[in-house]
């Protein structure tokens, strides 16, 4: 029995959409990536397609909006070979190689500096801030307090303490963590409204773009983060995951459709909300989404049962973690295959799953 690898998952007005125009690539003005560190891996075929073909077929303007991974993945859509980026994000993330038996976050932020300067490459900064089409928003999450302490002692209890507070009420988050999100262009709006974490946003430029993805992905205790980026208020920045890990997608307030890439069928809004059962959203709510992610079906096949993640760093020995990995690329071009065939399809709706 042939396993189904994609998972469409549609919203009532995106399904009416889709029915009506067909996957024209215009009806999408946002794109959101979420954290999820080697997670991507599993959408890396995806992605090529995705970036490479079929989002360029549209002339209309796109909002790309991204947390941690997210950022990194969009940061190859807004070059002028969004393979060839893939490709260098891709090498760099499954072969990175410390010195140390047990790295620290110097050396794991230095690691992870490295990878985004390979993505970058020559031109990458220039493309992406001048872009003309793709309006890139980085998502990060600025520390107030003891969680933007430069001391671990006071981070863990800032961290401590966020985490306890969240449990209560996601909005006490904001005594915690402030969202600064990094976008080119004259306009900041991405579709999604983010008018809580007294949000602000800050003009990307050459002097902060590695720096702002780096704090996008910089997980507190595992890596450095960065400190007073250029033009952006002055301050410890983390991972953007910590407020969007996945994003409320109940702020969503275009017209278009949100075109979401995406490691599972459900929503976590933020990093602390992982532990948090009851605050997991499902989907059917987001009437203008269009979720890809892999079957239940397929992951099961995989080795381990699982897409990676970050717990393979210390529970795999290096070589059967790379191997692993690079089984997971392989088996993921069947992705990239469905939807490259679904798009083609006579029936726009073959096989997706519409929730209303």
């Amino acid at each position: 029995m042939t396993i189904k690898a994609l998972s469409v998952h549609l919203g009532r007005e995106a399904a009416r959409c889709i029915a009506r125009d067909g996957w024209d690539p215009a009806l999408f003005n946002l794109l959101l990536g979420a954290s999820g560190g080697p997670k991507w891996f599993i959408l890396g075929q995806l992605d090529r397609f995705l970036f490479g073909d079929y989002l360029q077929r549209s002339q209309k303007p796109l909002a790309a909006l991204g947390s941690s991974i997210g950022s990194w993945r969009h940061a190859c859509l807004a070059q002028a070979d969004p393979i060839a980026a893939v490709d260098r994000m891709e090498k760099g993330y499954l072969y990175q190689f410390y010195e140390s038996s047990r790295p620290g976050p110097q050396e794991i932020s230095a690691v992870s500096r490295g990878i985004i300067n390979s993505v970058l490459g020559p031109d990458g900064r220039a493309a992406i801030i001048e872009h003309p089409r793709i309006t890139s928003h980085i998502v990060t999450a600025r520390g107030k307090g003891p969680s933007g302490s430069r001391s671990s002692a006071l981070l863990a209890t800032g961290m401590g303490v966020a985490a306890v507070g969240n449990t209560i009420s996601r909005k006490l988050l904001k005594h915690h963590f402030q969202r600064v999100v990094f976008h080119n262009g004259i306009d900041h709006s991405s579709g999604l409204s983010m008018d809580d974490f007294d949000t602000i946003y800050c003009s990307l430029t050459q002097n902060n773009l590695l720096e702002a993805l780096h704090a996008s992905g910089a997980i507190p205790f595992v890596l450095s983060g960065e400190r007073d980026i250029s033009g952006a208020p002055r301050g410890q920045y983390w991972d953007g995951g910590i407020i969007d890990y996945h994003f409320d997608l109940g702020q969503f307030q275009n017209e278009g459709l949100i075109l979401y890439p995406h490691f599972r069928a459900g929503i976590v809004p933020g990093w602390f909300d992982k532990f948090l059962p009851w605050r997991h959203a499902g989907i059917s709510e987001a009437e203008k989404l269009v979720l890809l992610c892999p079957s239940e079906e397929f992951v099961a096949a995989l080795p381990h049962g699982k897409i990676p993640d970050r717990t393979d760093f210390s529970k795999m020995k290096e070589q059967e973690r790379i191997r692993y990995w690079e089984h997971c690329i392989q088996a993921s071009s069947a992705l990239a295959e469905e939807f490259s065939a679904l798009i083609e399809h006579n029936n726009p709706l073959q096989g997706a799953i519409v929730h209303s």
